[in-house]
């Protein structure tokens, strides 16, 4: 197998141990798991055997087998007084290797039995438990229950028929041992396994899992991932980058994950490219079109080429690749060129070591390498699955690993189930996505199910396969299968029929969809199914008989079509319980629903808190809905929505404080949120100025402070980098650097331009901001050096948004004109400053009715007309600097005399009868009789 885990253990015990332990780790590398719980001494832990230390220890005594397993341990390995003499495979030490073996035997032996078989060769119940209970279907269904219930973790159930569960509750029991965690530095990596492989069996993450599985992962970051490491054992780092990218694949990290896989691209020297090529990929096609394909080379496969296997090579073997069959796709692009400079990344030319890469023809990648393609693909699809240019990209790193081989049989499965994933969303291929999808499921099925390996010992319950079971040449052996499980994060048998039923579900196949829930026991899943189909009473019905007794208190009488199940609770109620009653409250709108599933899982089940915070939400009941929330995050701190609704409520609240610590740890666990990082900035909006840490409170006038404005920029300012397109974030960005002290000219600048660009062909003027625009303006008058926008700098930025975004969009602002008429001015272009005053005039008397309106109407037109006369009087006289006429010495307006008279004149007139005698008029006719005196 060399697994690293093992070759971990190997390089850390002492030569006289590994010697002794040589058999055992052999047959732990060859997957012969049997041999090892056979050990006379793993037999005695396992009570087949008694010392006596263990003689008078009895599963009866203990509610559960992992207990009575723990107890037995504790008592071998309690401290012994060793005599010099003492046998090796006596002492502590080698007791404590040989359980830390039969932990990761009985890890593996797990996961042959349900995700990557083939059928162990043993009855994991005969070899593991006691002989009274295995011999006992009754018994050891019993058993198998109590402990699949154990492993329910936050209220969230474990897939209560996981088979063999006795397995990996072997492996946690055993690694939880206190002398074991602390001499092996190997059993935290493996109780990481164990602990993640527990999280995948629940329905949703728990947080005290997470947690613990994030504490493993920072220990073993400071023993792998150090300048100078411990242990030089190959591709170390690697196997630690990629397992910890699945796990932060599994946990929504996207982010995250794509750094581990970008660090362990760079220590495997892994030359890969995203690229586009021409060809063909319809078979009627007639001009080639450019190709997305990933072109890949390993750095230790340099002379490997897929068709050109060394005849004393045999060729890996592999799963079933089902053709695609179209009347139209080909089946695999037809390229028509090599690799060239065509590439999609920031590089101007592809690596030397792909430059002559035949696309169609591509080496055989090492495992390491596809694994890392097939992370790369599972991250991007985890992001949005649903969009159509995210599986365009996606697509390719399959397809890389498909057509160009791979050495590894579970690498290439997995590869198979990426593919069938991406190929279910387009009608051309969703038929072989579908296909593929089932010949998967029928594989591992076939390859896991024994009699043993089901829960309820219920042999019928064995699902059929309608495709050929795989050949010889199509199966791997257990050590190929395992070797890279970890990294791959390849689904369980259970996990893979519950994704088929979800696609026939997409597809319309409900019958078949239903069949697979219902034979899987998965009456949650088949309850929303219903729902979806807007069948609530058949929903509502699953999910009673699960919680609820029959009406007339006899389920064996029941009728299962016309029973209401509205009988007493069951007691005890499923490990699920939680979950179907916040389900039952979805479908009737039931909140005490959720507050039962809150009482049922002991206030541990944070969804039903959620639920209820979404429900008092939308009452506007925003008390409640942030008391829902906070008890949900004291269950699950690292829940993104359930923070980010908080600090909804908190702001409709006015707490603006706790908003913002509530948005500060959305952004922190997805900092590319821009709805949270909006939403953070407007709540330090609210804030007032604090003094920095470490500031004198002394009152001096130079003491350091910190401006939530100023923060709330930032925040808004990082918002729009993640939505460029909004212009409601970009309003505030410009409210903001406006309000700021000293304002952000820079920042206003580019959010008025940006406004404009999105909002100016639908709104026009209206997304212009007046005042602001205004105090621009005056600030570059004021403050800068001359008004010289020939230059680089504030003048130049000010003059291109004024001139080509602003001016197009003004029509019936005066005040914009007028602003417009002091650039205009400073910047010496007097004809075009009194052409501005002139529309803001026109802008002014245009309005409707001003002559009969209110007297602050009648102002206004007043105070525009006397602006537009001095405009006249102080520009008309001046020389054009503009134009064709610039420079000629002609005047900006020779008649100006003429021209300012008759405004006044005009509005005059028009007012005589309301305004006469008013005191605008009387300043009106004052500035006519000034212009006659001009004569």
């Amino acid at each position: 197998m060399e697994d690293i885990l093992v070759s971990l253990l190997k390089r850390s015990l002492p030569e006289e141990l590994a010697s002794v332990l040589n058999d055992e780790l052999q047959n732990l590398e060859n997957g012969n798991f049997l041999a090892i719980f056979h050990d006379p001494k793993v037999q005695v832990l396992l009570g087949h055997q008694e010392d006596e230390t263990t003689k008078d220890v009895y599963p009866k005594d203990f509610p559960l087998w992992s207990d009575y397993i723990f107890h037995r341990l504790g008592l071998i390995l309690s401290k012994r007084h060793e005599d010099p003499g003492t046998a090796l495979q006596d002492t502590a030490a080698y007791h404590q290797n040989l359980f830390f073996i039969a932990a990761v035997a009985s890890l593996y032996a797990f996961l042959q039995s349900n995700v990557t078989g083939p059928p162990l060769p043993f009855s994991s119940a005969s070899v593991l438990l006691p002989q009274e209970i295995s011999s006992n279907p009754s018994e050891l269904r019993t058993l198998r229950q109590k402990l699949v219930a154990s492993f329910s973790a936050d209220g969230v159930a474990a897939y209560k028929l996981t088979p063999n569960i006795e397995l990996l509750c072997l492996a946690e029991t055993i690694l939880i041992c206190p002398p074991i965690q602390k001499n092996f530095e190997a059993s935290t990596w493996a109780r990481l396994r164990v602990n993640f492989l527990h999280q995948r069996l629940l329905s949703e993450v728990a947080s005290s899992l997470q947690t613990s599985i994030y504490d493993d992962l920072d220990t073993l970051k400071n023993l792998v991932l150090s300048p100078e490491p411990k242990y030089d054992i190959g591709n170390l780092r690697v196997h630690f980058l990629l397992e910890r990218a699945a796990i932060h694949i599994h946990h929504g990290f996207d982010k995250k994950a794509r750094v581990d896989l970008d660090q362990a691209v760079s220590e495997r020297n892994f030359d890969f490219v995203l690229t586009g090529l021409m060809g063909k990929r319809t078979k009627f096609q007639q001009k080639d079109t450019s190709q997305l394909l990933v072109l890949a080379r390993s750095a230790t496969s340099e002379n490997t080429d897929a068709s050109k296997l060394d005849n004393n090579v045999v060729e890996p073997s592999r799963p079933k690749n089902l053709d695609l069959n179209d009347d139209t796709l080909l089946e695999s692009i037809s390229f028509t060129e090599k690799a060239s400079s065509t590439d999609f990344k920031e590089e101007t030319s592809l690596p030397a070591s792909l430059a002559s890469l035949d696309p169609a023809n591509q080496p055989i990648l090492d495992p390491l390498d596809s694994v890392i393609l097939l992370s790369l693909a599972s991250s991007i699809t985890n992001t949005n699955p649903s969009d159509g240019l995210t599986r365009e990209e996606t697509l390719p790193y399959a397809t890389r690993v498909l057509e160009g081989g791979s050495s590894n049989w579970q690498v290439y499965t997995q590869a198979l189930l990426i593919r069938s994933r991406i190929e279910g969303y387009r009608s051309r291929t969703m038929e072989r996505g579908l296909l593929q999808l089932q010949a998967l499921v029928d594989q591992v099925i076939a390859e896991t199910s024994t009699s043993d390996s089901v829960p309820n010992d219920e042999t019928d319950n064995q699902v059929t396969s309608f495709l050929p079971k795989a050949k010889g040449g199509e199966s791997g052996p257990v050590s190929e299968r395992l070797r890279y499980i970890f990294p791959l994060c390849s689904p369980s048998r259970w996990e893979l029929e519950a994704e088929l039923a979800a696609r026939w579900v997409n597809i319309g196949g409900l019958r078949s969809a239903l069949e697979i829930y219902e034979r899987l026991e998965m009456w949650a899943e088949a309850a929303l199914c219903w729902a979806a189909t807007e069948r609530e009473d058949r929903a509502n019905n699953i999910v009673r008989r699960q919680l609820f007794h029959a009406t007339n208190g006899n389920d064996e009488t029941a009728d299962l079509e016309e029973e209401r199940w509205e009988g007493a609770p069951r007691d005890p109620p499923p490990a699920d319980a939680p979950r179907l009653y916040c389900i039952l409250g979805d479908i009737n709108k039931d909140i005490s629903m959720y507050e039962k599933a809150w009482e049922v899982s002991g206030q541990r089940y944070a969804r039903a808190q959620r639920s209820l915070g979404r429900h008092y939400f939308a009452q506007r009941d925003y008390t409640k809905a942030a008391e829902s929330y906070s008890l949900s995050l004291k269950v699950n701190a690292l829940n993104h929505s359930a923070w980010f609704a908080l600090g909804c409520a908190y702001l409709e609240l006015q707490q603006f404080k706790k908003a913002v610590e509530a948005f500060s740890r959305c952004v922190q666990l997805d900092d590319q949120d821009a709805e949270a990082w909006s939403n953070l900035a407007a709540a330090l909006l609210h804030l007032r100025r604090k003094p920095k840490e470490g500031s004198e409170e002394d009152g001096s006038e130079e003491r350091i402070t910190s401006h939530p404005r100023s923060d709330a920029l930032k925040a808004f300012k990082r918002a729009a980098s993640l939505k460029h397109d909004n212009s409601r974030i970009w309003s505030n960005i410009l409210t903001v650097a406006a309000s700021t002290n000293p304002p952000s000219y820079a920042d206003i600048i580019t959010a008025q331009r940006r406004i404009c660009e999105l909002r100016g062909s639908i709104d026009g003027e209206k997304c212009l901001d007046e005042d602001i625009l205004d105090r621009l303006i005056r600030h570059v008058i004021q403050e800068e050096s001359g008004f010289d926008t020939s230059r680089p700098g504030l003048a130049r930025l000010i003059n291109e948004l004024m001139e080509k975004y602003v001016k197009p969009l003004i029509t019936a602002s005066p005040k914009l004109w007028i602003t417009l008429s002091t650039l205009y001015l400073h910047t010496n272009r007097p004809s075009s400053a009194l052409e501005t005053h002139e529309k803001a005039w026109r802008a002014t008397t245009s309005q409707p009715k001003w002559e009969s309106g209110t007297e602050a109407q009648w102002n206004r037109v007043v105070n525009q007309t006397i602006d537009l006369v001095d405009a006249y009087e102080s520009l008309g006289p001046r020389e054009r600097t503009e134009g064709l006429a610039g420079g000629s010495g002609e005047l900006v307006a020779k008649d100006w005399k003429f021209k300012a008279r008759s405004a006044v004149r005009s509005v005059l007139g028009k007012a005589k009868d309301t305004w006469e005698d008013s005191e605008g008029w009387d300043r009106l006719k004052e500035r006519l009789e000034g212009l006659k005196g001009r004569d």
